[in-house]
C-alpha cells in the first residue's frame, strides 16, 4: 500500500503545472485591462458632459449653466434696491379730498461717500383725475443739485377709497414726474406788428417746486429776449412770499421791429428768492420761431393774431433742457471797453 501512493505522485505531469500558471497570469491581465478600459470610458463620458451644448439642455439646466455667482447676483440687486417708504393716503368723499402722507423710509440708498444720505421727499400735487399719486425722494446736497434717490408711484385705480390705507412701498427708478414736478406757468403774448411792440403779462402759476424747508418758496419771473442767440432785453416781475401757486398779473412791453420778431428768443424763468444764499432757479420756457410743442403753437398764435393777447398755460422744463435747444451765444464787449 506504502509504494502504490508513492507511484500516484509522481504521475503529475510538468505541463500541467505550466499550463495552471499561464492561466493564472492571463486572468490578471484580463483583470488590469478591465480596470483600464472602465478608466477610460468615464473620462470620456465626464469630457462628453462638458461640452454639451446649452441649447440641447433643458430650461433650468440651462439657467444653472449660465446663472452667475451668488455675491454677483446680491451686489447687483443691492446697487439697484433704492429703499422703501412708508406711506397714508385717505380720501373724503364728501369734501372730495385726498390725504395723502409720507410717513418714514427705510434702507435708503445711500448717496453720499460716507454711506449715508440727507433725503426729504416730495409729493407734487396732482388732480385725482390723473389716479397717480407720486413721491420723489431726494439727497440734499449744499453745493451740487439735489440727486433723485428713487420715486415710488401709487395707482389709484387699484386702491379701494372707502378705507384708509397704510401701507409700504419700494421705490424705483425716477421718470418723466422729474420734468413735471418744476410747476406750470401761465402768461399771455401780444404783438402790434405797426408799432412794434412785443407785450408780455405774467399771469399765474401753481404747483411750483418747493425750495424752502418750510415746503413753500418765494417765487418771481424774469423774462429774457435774445436776438441773434444773444442776449438782448430783460425785465422780472415782484417776489411773492411763501406759496408754490402765486398770482402776478404783471405786464412788461418791449420794443421789437417786425424784422426783428422772427429772429428773437423768448425765455421765461421762474426763480426762488432767498435772503441769506444766491436765489435759485425752479425752471424755464422758451419761446420763438426754433421752439416746439405747445411753445411754438403759442408764438405762432401770437402772430397769426396780431394786437390780440393769447394766453396759456406752459410745463416747467429744466435749465439744462431749455439752454441746450437755446445756446445763447455770451455778448463780448469790444476791445476798447473791456477792462
Amino acid at each position: 500500500m506504502f509504494k502504490s501512493c508513492k507511484t500516484s505522485t509522481e504521475t503529475v505531469p510538468r505541463w500541467a503545472i505550466y499550463t495552471l500558471a499561464g492561466v493564472a497570469l492571463f486572468l490578471i491581465l484580463l483583470i488590469i485591462i478591465c480596470i483600464c478600459c472602465c478608466c477610460c470610458r468615464r473620462k470620456k463620458k465626464l469630457s462628453k458632459k462638458e461640452k454639451i451644448g446649452l441649447g440641447k439642455l433643458p430650461g433650468g439646466i440651462t439657467t444653472s449653466l449660465v446663472q452667475p455667482d451668488v455675491e454677483g447676483l446680491q451686489k447687483a440687486e443691492k446697487d439697484r434696491y433704492r429703499g422703501r417708504v412708508q406711506y397714508s393716503l385717505e380720501y373724503n368723499f364728501q369734501r372730495e379730498e385726498l390725504t395723502f402722507a409720507v410717513k418714514q423710509a427705510s434702507n435708503l440708498k445711500a448717496m453720499d461717500l460716507g454711506g449715508t444720505s440727507d433725503p426729504y421727499a416730495t409729493v407734487p400735487q396732482k388732480e385725482i383725475s390723473e389716479i397717480s399719486v407720486v413721491v420723489l425722494m431726494y439727497d440734499f446736497n449744499k453745493l451740487l443739485k439735489d440727486s433723485v434717490i428713487g420715486e415710488m408711484r401709487i395707482d389709484l385705480a387699484d386702491v379701494d377709497l372707502n378705507h384708509v390705507i397704510e401701507d409700504w412701498k419700494d421705490l424705483g427708478p425716477s421718470g418723466k414726474i422729474e420734468h413735471e414736478r418744476l410747476g406750470e406757468i401761465c402768461f399771455s403774448l401780444r404783438y402790434v406788428p405797426s408799432s412794434g411792440k412785443l407785450t408780455v403779462i405774467i399771469l399765474e402759476a401753481k404747483n411750483l417746486k418747493r425750495m424752502d424747508a418750510d415746503g413753500l418758496s418765494d417765487p418771481y419771473v424774469k423774462v429774457h429776449l435774445a436776438l441773434n442767440k444773444k442776449k438782448w432785453k430783460r425785465k422780472k416781475t415782484a417776489v411773492k412770499k411763501n406759496t408754490i401757486k402765486p398770482y402776478f398779473n404783471e405786464a412788461f412791453t418791449f420794443d421789437v421791429s417786425l424784422e426783428q420778431i422772427q429772429k428773437i428768443d423768448m425765455i421765461i424763468s421762474v426763480w426762488d428768492h432767498d435772503k441769506v444764499g444766491k436765489n435759485k432757479q425752479i425752471g424755464k420756457v422758451f419761446l420763438g420761431c426754433e421752439a416746439s410743442g405747445n411753445a411754438l403753437r403759442h408764438w405762432s398764435d401770437m402772430l397769426a393774431h396780431p394786437r390780440r393777447p393769447m394766453a396759456q398755460w406752459h410745463n416747467l422744463q429744466s435749465a439744462e433742457e431749455v439752454d441746450t435747444v437755446v445756446k445763447l451765444k455770451k455778448n463780448l464787449k469790444p476791445p476798447l471797453l473791456r477792462s
